[in-house]
Formats: C-alpha cells, sequence, structure tokens
C-alpha cells in the first residue's frame, strides 16, 4: 500500500505544478467558470476571454448555454496542452514569444480553436501565420526546426501548407547559396578571361548537415524540391550520403566492405532502415560519378540484407554496372545472406551486374554515330573500361573459387558474362581456373573439358604457358594445345632472330592479325577495315589509270597498224614499247617473268580490293 501511495503522488506532480504555473496569469480576483481538459491536463479558466477569441469554444458554449456549461473536453488538440496553453495565454492578454519552435503548434493550434480574423482582430492564426512568412521562410535552419515539429503535427501541417512553405524555402535558400558559392568561386586567370577555381573550398553546402535530422518523408520531399530547383547533383549525391551514413549507423558492418564473413541468420529489421534504404535509392541523382562507388555497394549490400524491393535492388546494380570499372574486388564481396549451404559470396547479384555492365556498354556504342569509328585511337573509353573490369572480374573469380559450394555453372556464368576482346591476356583466367580446379578435385573429365575450354592458350604469357605445360590438373587436350602454341611461339622467337630463315608471310600475317584482333574491340577493327578500305580504293583508281593509258596505247597501235604496212608497224610498235618501258632495259627472257609476276600481283589487287568495296 506504502508503494501505490508513492506512485499516486508522484504521478499527481506534475499536474498540481501545472496548475500552480496556470495560477500564475489566470486572474486570481475572479473565480473560474469553465475547465477546459487537453490530453489529460486540466485549465481552470474564465469563458468571456476564450469565447471572444476562439470559435470553437464559443459554439461549444452556445450549445449548451441551457445547461450551463462548466467543462469542456477539446480531444485530439494539435500539440497538446502545451499549444493550448499559449493559445490561452493569447486569449488573456498574456506577452509571449513566437518562436520557430512553437510557430507550427500555434498555427494548428489556432486552426482547430477556430481563432482566426472572423472572431477578433490580430487573432493568434494571423500572428502565427505573419511570423512563419515574415521570419521563418527567410532562413533555412529556421525551416528545418519548423519541420521537425510538424512530424507530430500531420497531417494538419500538411493540410495548412506549413510543411510545403518550409519545404519550399529550403529548396530555394540553397539553390542561391550554391549560386553564391559558385560566383565566390570565379577568378581571373593570367591571361585575363574568368574561370571556375575548382581548388577553392565549396561553402554552398553546409545545409548537408542540417538536413540530416529531419524524419525520412520530410527528408525525402526536401532532396525533391531541390532538384526541381536545379541544386547540384554533387551537392544532393553527398547529402544522401550523409544522411545514411547518419541513418543506418546501427549496421556500420554494410559500409565495411573489407573483412566480410559468412551469414547464415538475416537480422531482424525495424522497418525503418529499409525504408531509408528504398527512399534514398530513389533519390539517387542520375549523373554518373556524384556518389562514391562504395555508397553504391553499401547500399546494394543492406538491400539485400533488409529485403528491399526487386525494383531497388535492380536499380542499385544498374547504376554500379555502368560505372563497373571504377570498382574494386573488396567492393564485388557481397556477402551471401541466404541459409545455410549457399556460396560465400552472393555471385547472382554480380553477374547481374556484369551484365548491366556488358549491356550498357553495348548501348552506348549503338547509340554513338559513324564518326566515332573514324578515330585513330587504339583504345576507347570503352574498351579501356572492358580492359579493367576482365581484369577485376579474373580476381573475383580467383576469390570465389575455393568456394566448396560453388556449382561449376555459376563459375561458367561468371566468367563468361564479358565478351571475348575484353581480355588480351588469359593469365589471370587460367590462374582463377586453376584454384577451381585444385578446390574441386572431384570434377569429371567433362567438367574440366568445359572449364579449360574458356581459356585461349595462345594468349597466355610465357610464364603462365610453362606453368600450364606442366600443370597436371589440366586436361590431356589442354596441354597439348598449350605445348603446340609454345612451339609456335619458340619458332617464332627464332625465326625473328635468324637473318637466313626468313618467317612464312601467310604465317606471320596469321599470327599479328591475331594479336590485333585481341587487343582491338570491334569498334577498332571497324576503324581498321575502314582505313585499309581506303586504301585499297587509292590503289584501284591507280590501276585504273594504268589500264586506260594502255587502252589509249592499243587504240593507237591498232590505227598505226591499219595505216602502215608490216615493216613500218614493227618499228611502230618497237617505239610505243619503249616509250612505255614496261618490260625494262633488261633482256627480254629477263624481262619476261617480272612482267608476268607484275600482271599476277596487279591482279590479286584489284579482286582484294573489289572483294573488299563488295
Amino acid at each position: 500500500m506504502d508503494r501505490s501511495d508513492k506512485q499516486q503522488q508522484q504521478l499527481s506532480l506534475p499536474k498540481n505544478s501545472r496548475q500552480q504555473r496556470n495560477n500564475e496569469w489566470i486572474f486570481r480576483d475572479v473565480p473560474s467558470d469553465i475547465t477546459i481538459q487537453v490530453n489529460g491536463g486540466a485549465f481552470s479558466l474564465h469563458k468571456f476571454p476564450l469565447v471572444s477569441r476562439s470559435g470553437r469554444i464559443r459554439k461549444l458554449v452556445a450549445e449548451h448555454r441551457d445547461s450551463d456549461i462548466s467543462r469542456v473536453e477539446l480531444l485530439n488538440l494539435p500539440g497538446g496542452a502545451e499549444s493550448f496553453e499559449l493559445a490561452a495565454k493569447f486569449c488573456y492578454g498574456i506577452n509571449f514569444e513566437i518562436t520557430s519552435g512553437n510557430v507550427a503548434q500555434l498555427c494548428c493550434a489556432s486552426d482547430y480553436l477556430e481563432m482566426t480574423e472572423e472572431f477578433s482582430k490580430d487573432n493568434l492564426g494571423s500572428r502565427a501565420e505573419e511570423y512563419l512568412e515574415c521570419i521563418v521562410c527567410k532562413n533555412l535552419e529556421m525551416c528545418v526546426e519548423v519541420l521537425l515539429q510538424c512530424e507530430s503535427l500531420l497531417p494538419l501541417a500538411d493540410e495548412l501548407k506549413i510543411v510545403s512553405r518550409c519545404i519550399d524555402a529550403i529548396a530555394s535558400k540553397a539553390c542561391v547559396e550554391q549560386i553564391a558559392s559558385s560566383f565566390s568561386r570565379l577568378e581571373y586567370s593570367s591571361s585575363g578571361r574568368l574561370h571556375m577555381n575548382r581548388q577553392a573550398k565549396c561553402d554552398g553546402d553546409w545545409w548537408i548537415e542540417d538536413l540530416s535530422v529531419l524524419r525520412v518523408d520530410l527528408y525525402q520531399r526536401v532532396i525533391t524540391a531541390m532538384k526541381c530547383r536545379g541544386v547540384r547533383p554533387e551537392s544532393i549525391g553527398a547529402s544522401l550520403v550523409n544522411y545514411a551514413q547518419k541513418e543506418l549507423t546501427k549496421k556500420s558492418s554494410l559500409w565495411n566492405p573489407s573483412g566480410q564473413t559468412k551469414v547464415d541468420v538475416i537480422p531482424v529489421s525495424t522497418g525503418h532502415e529499409k525504408l531509408v534504404v528504398e527512399t534514398i535509392v530513389s533519390l539517387l541523382p542520375v549523373e554518373k560519378l556524384v556518389v562514391p562507388i562504395t555508397f553504391l555497394f553499401g547500399l546494394l549490400r543492406s538491400a539485400v540484407m533488409l529485403d528491399c524491393t526487386i525494383a531497388c535492388r535492380l536499380d542499385l546494380e544498374r547504376r554500379i554496372g555502368s560505372q563497373l570499372d571504377i570498382a574494386t574486388l573488396d567492393d564485388l564481396l557481397i556477402p551471401s545472406f541466404k541459409h545455410a549451404g549457399d556460396t560465400l559470396f552472393d555471385v547472382d547479384t554480380v553477374h547481374r551486374i556484369l551484365v548491366n555492365f556488358s549491356q550498357q556498354d553495348d548501348s552506348e556504342e549503338d547509340m554513338e554515330d559513324g564518326s566515332v569509328f573514324e578515330s585513330d585511337s587504339p583504345h576507347s573509353p570503352s574498351q579501356t573500361a572492358l580492359f579493367k573490369v576482365s581484369k577485376l572480374l579474373d580476381n573475383y573469380l580467383a576469390e570465389i573459387a575455393p568456394d566448396a559450394n560453388l556449382k561449376l555453372a555459376k563459375f561458367l556464368v561468371i566468367a563468361d558474362a564479358l565478351p571475348e576482346h575484353a581480355r588480351t591476356v588469359h593469365d589471370g583466367l587460367y590462374r582463377a581456373i586453376d584454384i577451381y580446379l585444385k578446390a574441386h578435385q572431384g570434377l569429371s573429365d567433362t567438367d574440366k573439358k568445359k572449364l579449360c575450354k574458356m581459356i585461349d592458350f595462345q594468349k597466355l604469357s610465357q610464364e603462365a604457358g610453362a606453368h600450364a605445360a606442366q600443370n597436371e590438373r589440366l586436361p590431356l587436350q589442354s596441354i597439348v594445345q598449350v605445348l603446340y602454341f609454345e612451339q609456335i611461339r619458340l619458332r617464332n622467337s627464332l625465326g625473328c632472330s635468324g637473318e637466313d630463315e626468313p618467317k612464312p608471310m601467310h604465317q606471320s600475317w596469321r599470327i599479328s592479325s591475331g594479336a590485333l584482333s585481341a587487343a582491338m574491340s570491334p569498334r577498332d577493327n571497324y576503324a581498321s577495315l575502314r582505313r585499309e578500305n581506303r586504301e585499297l580504293k587509292l590503289e584501284l583508281a591507280r590501276l585504273r589509270m594504268r589500264l586506260n593509258d594502255l587502252e589509249r596505247e592499243h587504240v593507237c597501235m591498232k590505227r598505226d597498224m591499219e595505216k602502215s604496212n608490216s615493216r613500218k608497224f614493227m618499228s611502230s610498235f618497237s617505239k610505243k614499247i619503249g616509250k612505255l618501258s614496261f618490260f625494262g632495259h633488261s633482256s627480254s627472257r629477263a624481262s619476261t617473268s617480272p612482267s608476268r609476276q607484275s600482271y599476277r600481283t596487279d591482279s590479286k589487287v584489284i579482286e582484294r580490293t573489289c572483294a573488299s568495296t563488295d
């Protein structure tokens, strides 16, 4: 009993203290004639000052005029007892300060109590609206503070457009600050031209830290408004990174890709983190490189772990695939959050990322016009990206190869995700396959042949070829191929070093063209063929000119033969031949062979030209 009495006494203390504070500003010489109950709190007041300002209380009193109402309960009053206390002070003419911390409550309370100009001039509603428009909307920090107060006042604060006005003010202020910061970074160069100083610190993004305190739904509306206002994508991205790091600090392991371990049980999510991840993904700018790719991989890990929507995960995979060439091996090592018995890492997600990268590369090639193919550069940006991703993929394959649960089909699908011309050297792929063979010694000969079929042994370096020739884990057919190509390589090296043993032209052309096609993408091969086509067309034009000259000489000789006798014709014929200098000044026997050889060469060139032109 003593314990219950103490609890009742402790619970009654706040009510007594509130009643005591109310008595400080309520008239002491006039007894109260009405009691207002708000969220469990009771206010002993007077009808006259309340009905003179509040339309709602006036209607309640008028409805019970016959019964002389003395107690009124206000249900669901925005802001609770604290807001009503400020409204009651206003009715009594007690001065108090309107601040950014209470203006939203006063606007909502005045709307609920109907404290408008209809019932009294300069009423609480107009006073709060004036402060909101003239003071709060001019200051970004105040707008953020008002939005924090509106979180508990929804949906009424939204209906009164308090939220929308503050959001528009924040977006407008951030845009103005960004423009002012950009102008402050302008400077004149030594040549007198105006340019932007990239090294100067940008002070227009100070609002990023202020927005991180907002609730996720209001934060989403603010960022959307900023995008519409034209705020820089880099600033939007920096704000998203800062907000995610603050909201997902409890899942700090998701943002540290190094040192990943197997997770067998998915932790229970509160739902808030899932909403944060999906919201941030929906707000990501469409531009590339505005957020670090490590951040995108962190979001992807969170989306997989929290079981976010498929659209959310596919969007992240597409964004990562478009800039996969700047990723690292640690980024790709996404742990598998499925049941036991599955692979250590999520290879399915990585495969979809690789497919997105390949499709994005193809789509970019399709979108580009034909002028790109005229470039003489052997390494276009897309080809450089392919080289980087191929090295990254080979390292990833070597990392996942020791996993005992990794099926051969999945390994082959990952290894074959890039086009053939992406790998100029197959050392990395050979190393990954060798690790897989070592970790999975129970593979059949057929499966081993499937694996080794992916390796182009002609693209192995000398060191890798020497290792493969002695690798007992490889099938016998693969070892024979390695030895064959090593023999060709040795023969070519000896042929290049020896001057007396010329290398066959057809073999030299085949090997060099193979190396060229391996180092060049279809786009670059197309440009090379275009250049060869132009050269062959020029050669064809020169041959046609020579043919026209011969035809004219033939017509002249025919005309001379008809007009003169045989002796004169022979002398004329010898003179014409001497002018042409077709056989040179050597003897007739020695000159016959070069002429036939020249004729065969010209005919071959003409045939090659015609074939290329067709």
